[in-house]
């Protein structure tokens, strides 16, 4: 094969104008041409940071990855995503790409030519190229999700997240994944989907769920479902929805679950529960969501059900800041001021409420009756 020199040849005029582009990626490392899925947001803007996903088994699994991310998106239940495909399916390369040596269950040779294509060629371009988040997920099935544990096993994993579907298991694999995972100290999502119907390394897979599940360790966010109904070919379109599900939990809105049994039940200030999620956010995504309503409402709510009124105070500032235009952060102020015995300056809060937008439930009536009862009862 005449030696590639040029190693991102006919990437340079991919076009964020369509959602979804298939192009030939000419890589250095496995002096091949490889073609290459990519979807990227319709809203795709410069300014904002995207995690990635990269799915192998691109043929079967890309479509699948896209209109569930688009769907999840889109609800608000996790952030929007660029997602890259490999498509192994012509001349059956994903046994080629993804395959291991029997006696000590390494990648053979080509193997360990598509490993540094994906870590040293494909991420890093999409890296220099678009605003990628540090966040990035890994998705195989089969043998390529064999093939994802190998990333594992760097200094620092490449991914923070796999979706390891019915993975055909390599050497020792079942017993080096735990032993891996028991080591790390970066945080990392692991799922693993499995079907009912028996295979070849049913019980292997099961011996390393065993040996995952019991690792007790905060950095270590480990999912296993088992489907009744797919067989090994079926099993490949489910567990996406559910990983992601798994993954970005964090993501979603409080729901009235959390609400009850982790901010109400919690001995923490009920402020400090909105600081974590959305500083973990931030540290796991590498962006700064911004606070949704939903999520003030619930801490609003908290606050005023377990009395923590010195919660409102930095309520009201992070209102301010995000919802700048609307009465929100000076009625919370105004709250605050008047249940821990500041009527004048309650009242003055009370009073720049009025002159806001209205929001949510806060109407500026509200803000009239707690101006007109300050004035009954103080005389302003």
């Amino acid at each position: 094969m005449q030696k590639i020199t040029l190693v991102f040849i006919g990437l340079l005029c991919l076009s964020l104008t369509a959602q979804v582009e298939k192009e030939i990626f000419e890589s250095f490392k496995l002096q091949e041409r490889r073609d290459v899925s990519y979807y990227f947001p319709e809203d795709y803007d410069d300014a904002k940071k995207y995690p990635l996903i990269v799915v192998l088994d691109a043929e079967y699994l890309f479509d699948n990855v896209v209109a569930n991310a688009k769907f999840y998106s889109t609800h608000n239940r996790m952030p929007e995503a660029i997602i890259v495909g490999i498509h192994q399916s012509e001349n059956d390369l994903r046994w080629e790409d993804c395959d291991f040596e029997q006696t000590s269950g390494l990648p053979t040779e080509k193997g360990k030519q598509f490993y540094e294509f994906i870590g040293t060629e494909l991420i890093p371009y999409l890296e220099t190229s678009y605003n990628i988040a540090p966040f990035k997920m890994f998705i195989g099935y089969d043998i390529t999700a064999n093939f994802g544990n190998y990333f594992l096993f760097k200094d620092k994993s490449l991914f923070n997240a796999y979706l390891s579907i019915s993975p055909v298991m390599a050497t020792e694999m079942d017993s080096r994944v735990p032993a891996r995972l028991s080591a790390l100290d970066q945080e990392i999502f692991y799922n693993l989907v499995l079907e009912k119907e028996p295979t070849e390394d049913r019980q292997r897979i099961l011996q390393m769920n065993t040996a995952i599940a019991s690792i007790n360790k905060e950095n270590i966010h480990y999912f296993f479902d088992q489907y009744d109904e797919p067989d090994h070919i079926s099993i490949a379109a489910y567990g996406v929805s559910k990983a992601f599900d798994n993954i970005f939990k964090l993501f979603r809105p409080i729901s009235p679950k959390e609400y009850r049994q982790q901010i109400l039940k919690s001995d923490e200030p009920v402020i400090s529960y909105l600081d974590a999620k959305y500083g973990m956010i931030e540290n796991l995504l590498g962006f700064e969501k911004e606070v949704e309503l939903n999520d003030i409402m619930a801490i609003y709510a908290g606050c005023l059900k377990k009395e923590d009124y010195e919660s409102l105070k930095p309520l009201s500032n992070i209102c301010k800041k995000q919802f700048p235009e609307t009465m929100l952060g000076f009625y919370f102020e105004g709250e605050y001021l008047e249940l821990i015995g500041e009527p004048k300056k309650a009242y003055k809060a009370f009073e720049k409420a009025f002159q806001m937008n209205e929001i949510d439930f806060l109407t500026k009536d509200m803000a009239l009756d707690k101006i007109d009862a300050l004035k009954a009862d103080f005389g302003y």
